[in-house]
């Protein structure tokens, strides 16, 4: 369930509208309200960009609910932030369906995809630095339907994620790789697949150091500086990372964690809840850094 607060966020952006209609005569400059689409496929934000967005924008700032932090406290940090993450989905294929209780005459998908999942594992575990975050997970796995059925084949995807982009070139070639080598020695095939819409590669988020300033100061303004939390970088992905390819930003974190509310739950649980306590707080954020920005930018 991709229960991950989007419904808040586009509240809070609306909230952000109409306290900076109400200070309109305090800008001179104007503000563009990203309403977007399908961030949990990860395109919603590239299609955007597209439709030309972005043009005459000088800079962006966005913000996500994360009900790890206490509710109204603002996480963040300059420089690399989230992951980029890319997706993959392999289909192993053995031939023909038969009978398990006479299993010595058939290919086995099942046992062929087995060893691919743990053998991917090792790819982070003992090929990459240790001192680089890394992450390869296989999350989605579909076989037969009959317990006494081997079946044909099997499917399964997951998805890469890291911050530096050459790694995401060599953990791309090594899940073939290794999907390849194991379905092999089982004497099966194997099809991989890395691109296309339902698998898009999101860029990391990185903060431009200017933007982030601002942002973290319009925050402070909000929450008090005593709410103001330095995040570690984190390997969850947000395809507002497209924006930021093409304009300087800053993307931050709001809590909404309070357990008196059941506000309590991690995004994609079903019992994801939200404290709406937050609303008015990241309205006043959003509207906080158009001002601060405007007014770094008329000052500067």
């Amino acid at each position: 369930m991709h229960a991950c607060a989007h419904d808040a966020h586009s509240a809070m952006l609306l909230g952000g509208a109409k306290i900076l209609q109400e200070m309109k005569d305090k800008l001179k400059a104007t503000v563009v309200l990203i309403f977007q689409p399908a961030e949990e496929r990860g395109v919603g934000a590239k299609d955007m960009v597209a439709e030309n967005v972005l043009d005459d924008v000088e800079a962006i700032f966005g913000l996500h609910l994360m009900p790890e932090y206490p509710l109204g406290v603002v996480a963040t940090r300059p420089g690399e932030f989230l992951a980029g993450c890319g997706s993959f989905n392999a289909k192993i294929n053995c031939g023909k369906v038969g009978l398990e209780g006479i299993s010595q005459r058939y290919l086995d998908p099942v046992l062929a995809a087995s060893a691919s999942v743990i053998s991917l594992q090792n790819i982070v575990s003992r090929e990459m630095d240790p001192l680089e975050s890394q992450v390869v997970s296989v999350s989605v796995i579909n076989a037969g339907s009959d317990h006494n059925v081997i079946p044909d084949s099997v499917t399964f995807g997951g998805t890469y994620r890291t911050f530096n982009p050459k790694s995401f070139i060599a953990l791309r070639k090594r899940i073939g790789e290794v999907i390849k080598g194991q379905v092999e020695v089982h004497r099966c095939s194997a099809e991989v697949e890395f691109f296309g819409r339902e698998q898009p590669t999101v860029p990391p988020i990185t903060n431009d150091e200017r933007i982030y300033k601002i942002a973290r100061q319009a925050s402070s303004m909000i929450v008090g500086e005593e709410n103001i939390k330095l995040a570690p970088t984190l390997t969850g992905s947000e395809d507002f990372a497209y924006y930021m390819e093409k304009v300087p930003g800053a993307f931050i974190l709001l809590g909404i964690k309070n357990e008196e509310t059941g506000s309590i739950h991690p995004g994609h649980s079903p019992h994801f809840f939200i404290d709406e306590d937050v609303l008015p707080i990241g309205a006043a954020i959003h509207a906080a850094f158009a001002l601060s920005y405007n007014s770094h930018s008329t000052t500067s």
